[in-house]
């Protein structure tokens, strides 16, 4: 049984929150098989299938449909998301920004598969074995990234800022961040902490993209409890053993949005549900858990 968030836990990428970057990972996996015009994550499969965990292998390789395991909603979700990030980076690194850090990287292969432009160093941190497993894994699969690639092996509770540095990030020039997929995997101090830091390490003109998720109105957490543990239910019943719900951390927070526009950053952002329109997906019907109010927001950093 997967065991509650605490003060220095740690993982990889088959336990606890690790094992969310493998079910990321399937979901891309899932959603490029269906449709390469909004994803084309190649890696995807054969991280999942090096992983070894037997149920997410057969989602990942079709050997196994979807189904009940992996609503249709998220493998959209998937699509969108990765679109979008995607199209970040390289709006941003095409207008000339050469540094691009991804905050707990895990099994993101952006490095390995977008076309970077020249001279575009890529920064990628995780925990240690998380890092360490993708770098072997496609090593062995023969991939080579197509950026200036640097690991940072470091957790996001210690002194990252500083590993980022000896790794020759340089604060004085612009960067493009991602948190991708992140903020509701750290408790609201922690989030405030991160977005704080970014904004100290990066120059005028940085950019940076995450979601911001709208604050629970009442019953709104009991109902996304309830969709997760039913979600965790049918895994189980397939012999993967989580629990989505003790891996999340929930109650108030500062919505990422507006926290970040109060430290001098322009954000634009759009809803996922204006996403699956703008991409003509399927419109959310069973939205109980307000999934499609989250926004994806991006922006510059302008003082």
């Amino acid at each position: 049984m997967a065991s509650t968030r605490h003060d220095g836990d740690t993982w990889d990428v088959a336990s606890s929150v690790g094992a969310t970057a493998t079910m990321a990972a399937a979901a891309r996996a899932i959603a490029t098989r269906a449709d390469r015009s909004l994803i084309d994550d190649p890696f995807a499969e054969p991280l999942v299938r090096a992983v070894g965990v037997d149920l997410l292998t057969q989602l990942a390789t079709g050997e196994v449909p979807p189904g009940d395991l992996v609503e249709q909603v998220w493998i959209d979700v998937a699509k969108v998301r990765t679109k979008f990030y995607d199209e970040f980076f390289l709006d941003a690194t095409n207008a000339g920004i050469t540094q691009a850090v991804i905050l707990a990287s895990g099994l993101d292969s952006r490095a390995y598969r977008l076309p970077w432009p020249t001279g575009t160093v890529v920064y990628e941190l995780d925990q240690p074995q998380v890092i360490d497993f993708k770098t072997r894994t496609l090593a062995g699969l023969g991939a080579a990234p197509t950026a200036d690639r640097k690991v940072v092996a470091v957790d996001l509770r210690e002194d990252w800022p500083a590993a980022l540095r000896t790794a020759g990030f340089d604060p004085a020039q612009p960067a493009a961040w991602s948190a991708e997929g992140l903020l509701g995997y750290l408790p609201p101090e922690a989030q405030d902490r991160l977005l704080d830091t970014i904004t100290e390490l990066s120059a005028p003109g940085s950019r940076v993209a995450t979601e911001s998720r709208p604050n629970p109105r009442p019953g709104d957490e009991d109902r996304t409890k309830k969709r997760l543990d039913r979600i965790s239910e049918h895994w189980r019943a397939h012999s993967f053993d989580t629990d989505m719900t003790r891996l999340r951390y929930f109650g108030e927070r500062n919505e990422a949005a507006p926290y970040l526009a109060d430290r001098g950053w322009a954000l634009t952002g759009i809803t996922i549900r204006d996403l699956f329109a703008a991409n003509d997906l399927p419109p959310l019907t069973d939205d109980d858990i307000r999934m499609g109010d989250m926004r994806y927001v991006s922006g510059v950093r302008s003082r």
